[in-house]
């Protein structure tokens, strides 16, 4: 059975909506939104919505961050295993620091987002490695070697071995 637009629009059905078709609210939501029509919204979980895409956003800068310290530092004190993967390794620095610039064009209020976590993401980064690899916890820095600005810069410095 098809539901007329007119009713799929209507203020009692949307919340309804969202819990069976999440696309066909959202294209929904957006009619509403190009025609003014805030009063037929729904706005709780609108408001739902859009909180969860900032904590998206916030989250995948932040484990982007995370990645590229963790390569940052097998590079500059991983020895053992540098000849062997240090091409894999700056590879993947590349790669998230041209992510995490397209994010930051996109959204340049991320960039508080790092600044803030910067600290807590070279220590989670830090533990992780360590762990994930086995190595002696003194083969990395407690504080970070590098500045953000530094981790985050697709120039050579920030790809330093």
């Amino acid at each position: 059975m098809t539901i007329p637009l007119s009713e799929r629009l209507s203020k009692s059905y949307l919340p309804r909506l969202y819990e069976e078709d999440f696309y066909l609210w959202l294209q929904a939501t957006t009619k509403l939104l190009q025609q003014r029509e805030l009063a037929q919204l729904d706005l709780e979980n609108l408001i739902e919505e859009l909180e969860s895409m900032g904590r998206r956003e916030k989250r995948e800068v932040k484990s982007r961050l995370m990645i590229l310290i963790e390569h940052l530092l097998k590079l500059q004190y991983w020895e053992a295993e540098k000849q062997q993967n240090a091409r894999g390794w700056r590879n993947t620095v590349i790669e998230q620091q041209r992510q995490l610039e397209l994010s930051l064009e996109d959204s340049p209020s991320l960039k508080n987002v790092l600044a803030d976590s910067f600290l807590d993401c070279y220590q989670k980064s830090r533990q992780d490695t360590i762990r994930k690899y086995e190595l002696p916890s003194e083969i990395f820095p407690v504080e970070p070697p590098f500045t953000l600005a530094e981790v985050i810069s697709s120039s050579d410095k920030g790809n330093r071995e």
